[in-house]
């Protein structure tokens, strides 16, 4: 494992540098001659924890369970606690700049970039893929867009929207500061900035979720059916909020260890492999 640590130029973007060290962990599968170069895809995940901490939970057992399967991961640990959007995202587009400037060196295809985020981080991970294209990443890293373009997002029980009815509220006050702003608070509504750039998605969600209500699943894929953006959708019947990998690798109690739920991470390694 090697790290990159990041290091931007906030105020381009009109923000305050938010003293922190967000970084890269690159997770590699070792390179052996008897196999060979792959080009294998990339995955960048970004751990959950309403922006205000990163879950280990949702972060290197998550990378070691699709490193098995042939992804060279990434984990994202962005700033977070009252960081104003889009601090996280600029972070995020760093990263997959990165990854993507280093494909030859990782042996990745940088048309198999894809980002993954878990509660906060499907928040994030939703941003990247519906605002790779703005010119606020652009213009803040000093590259072309299509260095950040991802090809693939995976929202695992995402925030989607910021609707106060419907949203993880910490999550969306971490944003904007918790300050009365309505026109931030309707941009970073995701279900609302879903068109043509928007990526393949998969997504998943418990219907029984007390934290994040499945209704932001709900309403985000029928924004991607609206816009024709290829996606496949899971609710499983029950689980509740935070299982990660639903099973005794990320549980800290018997209510992480959800069966039904567990089969997410396999039926999503067999839909990234077939973007």
């Amino acid at each position: 494992m090697e790290r990159y640590d990041i290091k931007l130029n906030y105020a381009k973007a009109g923000l305050d540098d938010p003293q922190t060290s967000p970084c890269l962990d690159c997770y590699l599968p070792t390179y052996f001659e008897e196999m060979g170069k792959r080009k294998r895809p990339a995955l960048i995940i970004c751990p959950g924890g309403g922006y205000d901490w990163c879950s280990e939970r949702e972060a290197e057992p998550v990378a070691f369970r699709f490193m098995g399967e042939g992804f060279a991961c990434f984990v994202l640990r962005y700033s977070c606690v009252d960081k104003k959007f889009p601090t996280a995202l600029l972070e995020c587009a760093e990263a997959v700049r990165y990854v993507r400037s280093n494909a030859e060196k990782f042996d990745i295809d940088p048309d198999k970039i894809f980002v993954m985020g878990f509660s906060a981080g499907g928040h994030l991970a939703a941003s990247m893929a519906n605002l790779w294209n703005s010119k606020v990443l652009s213009e803040t890293l000093g590259c072309e867009s299509e260095m950040l373009k991802v090809n693939g997002s995976v929202l695992c029980y995402p925030v989607i929207v910021s609707d106060p009815e419907l949203t993880h509220e910490g999550t969306i006050s971490n944003l904007i500061q918790h300050k009365p702003d309505p026109e931030l608070r309707e941009y970073v509504s995701m279900e609302k900035r879903v068109g043509e750039q928007t990526p393949p998605t998969f997504i998943w969600h418990c219907a029984d979720d007390g934290c994040v209500p499945v209704m932001n699943t709900i309403l985000y894929t029928a924004a991607l059916s609206k816009n024709k953006i290829p996606f496949e959708s899971h609710i499983y019947p029950y689980g509740g909020h935070g299982l990660s990998l639903c099973n005794e690798a990320t549980a800290t109690g018997e209510w992480h260890i959800v069966p039904v739920a567990e089969k997410w991470a396999a039926e999503c390694v067999r839909w990234m492999k077939s973007v």
